[in-house]
């Protein structure tokens, strides 16, 4: 572990929208000075590495309290901290209880304590239109508040009706936080063939189109413009909604727009039939779908990328069966955000284009931009140190997940992590997770609090 003040060095440090020469100096757990063009006396040095902010994921599924057998917050910062990212933001569902009243949420709070690998947010969450929870919930840290357009598999944590969105983000708007929608509307017809092949990945695409999330995009867009209310898109698939999504933000519609590696890495095509380790919901869609979201990225129609790791046990996966129509729906990623993600766009688009979709641009959405998302003085030193140009294979050795069963297995990857640094300190360095948890809860309010 470093000394409490210290220098990095390398001939490529993201700093002002560049990749350019420097030394930081790191004391008290904020960057204390930057150094542009020098190496200064004793800085340890990473010429043949890029430093840059750390990678922020605004959208896991860590599911403690209630179902650590799936995932917990020790295993999935640790991957985290593995995988490059100083910052996760937990979803309020696969958690028992689900976080949509105050008590949940001080349970989600004890559940977390010293088992943090890397700084963590939390999103409440509303299956109503219980304004005053959401004003509670807000007022104890919450970040913002997640709601679901189509049922979210979990029973305690039903879809919202429309007309409760529609109130509820009426009632939060004075707020100034975001209200985030998983955007399927499953009232709408769809293909039955499912039920007669059960393992036949077609017929899964098939059973969620395109149009449940084209439609439910217009409706929760539609009432983000009504109310003036900050909205979000989560996991955007459907590349049909593109152009749509692109005139709406002409429009000044309050909204952002995300994405998630899996939907820009694999591609329906490729993908087995009886392979439930790529069931996700909303699908992962053709070659073309995501080609068209790599542009949306380039273009920044789409805002920022994030993981939705959403693991579970191999047995809940119905990873003997192939029953893709009983298989719990999620990718398990978030170790390997940063790396499946530039894989990806790395014939897209260049490097300083790519590093703000994981750091400055999700800070932003976040209201964090004030301390983290760019490496400025006094901001919190949460760092990452990889290579973009190295390969590295996924093997089950390097996986800190619960399970290892996630799609990535196996798969080559560009763009290893050789140094995580959080709060200045070491959380992940020559191939080993740091001894100790150091990481912090972030609550909402007063710009921010970290404990």
């Amino acid at each position: 572990m470093y000394q409490d003040n210290y220098h990095i060095y390398s001939n490529q440090v993201f700093i002002d929208g560049q990749l350019q020469p420097a030394s930081l100096t790191i004391a008290n757990g904020k960057i204390a000075a930057i150094h542009i063009g020098q190496q200064v006396k004793n800085a340890l040095g990473y010429s043949d590495s890029v430093i840059m902010p750390g990678v922020i994921d605004a959208h896991v599924h860590i599911n403690e309290p209630g179902r650590t057998t799936w995932e917990g917050f020790e295993s999935a910062t640790k991957a985290a901290a593995r995988g490059g990212i100083t910052t996760v933001v937990d979803m309020p569902l696969n958690s028992s209880p689900v976080v949509t009243n105050l008590g949940a949420f001080r349970k989600k709070l004890a559940a977390s304590q010293g088992k943090l690998y890397v700084n963590c947010g939390f999103w409440a969450g509303a299956i109503d239109d219980s304004i005053k929870e959401v004003q509670a919930l807000i007022a104890a840290g919450c970040l913002g508040v997640k709601v679901f357009l189509s049922h979210s598999g979990i029973k305690e944590f039903p879809n919202i009706p429309l007309a409760d969105l529609d109130k509820l983000m009426g009632g939060v708007q004075h707020l100034g936080i975001p209200v985030l929608a998983h955007c399927e509307l499953d009232t709408l017809p769809a293909s039955d063939d499912l039920k007669y092949a059960p393992q036949s990945y077609q017929a899964y695409l098939k059973s969620r189109p395109k149009a449940w999330e084209n439609e439910a995009i217009k409706k929760f867009v539609g009432f983000a413009k009504k109310h003036q209310c900050k909205a979000h898109i989560v996991h955007l698939a459907s590349d049909e909604m593109i152009d749509w999504i692109g005139q709406q933000k002409q429009a000044g519609v309050p909204f952002t727009v995300e994405s998630c590696p899996h939907y820009f890495f694999f591609n329906a095509e490729s993908i087995p039939d009886g392979n439930t380790l790529y069931k996700c919901a909303p699908p992962i869609r053709a070659k073309s779908n995501g080609r068209h979201l790599r542009q949306a990225l380039k273009t920044g129609i789409i805002d920022f990328i994030s993981s939705d790791h959403s693991p579970a046990p191999p047995s809940i996966k119905e990873m003997e069966s192939g029953n893709l129509a009983k298989a719990w729906g999620g990718i398990a990623g978030l170790q390997f955000l940063l790396s499946a993600s530039w894989t990806a766009l790395k014939g897209e688009m260049s490097i300083t284009e790519f590093i703000p979709l994981l750091t400055s641009k999700p800070a932003h959405f976040l209201d964090l931009q004030h301390r983290i998302g760019e490496l400025k003085v006094g901001f919190d030193a949460d760092i990452t140190i990889w290579q973009p140009e190295t390969t590295f294979q996924v093997k089950e050795e390097l996986i800190e997940h619960r399970h290892k069963a996630t799609p990535y297995l196996h798969q080559t990857l560009f763009g290893k992590v050789n140094h995580t640094i959080v709060n200045g300190q070491i959380a992940f360095q020559n191939e080993l997770v740091g001894a100790a948890p150091f990481g912090k809860q972030i609550l909402g309010g007063q710009k921010h609090r970290l404990f």
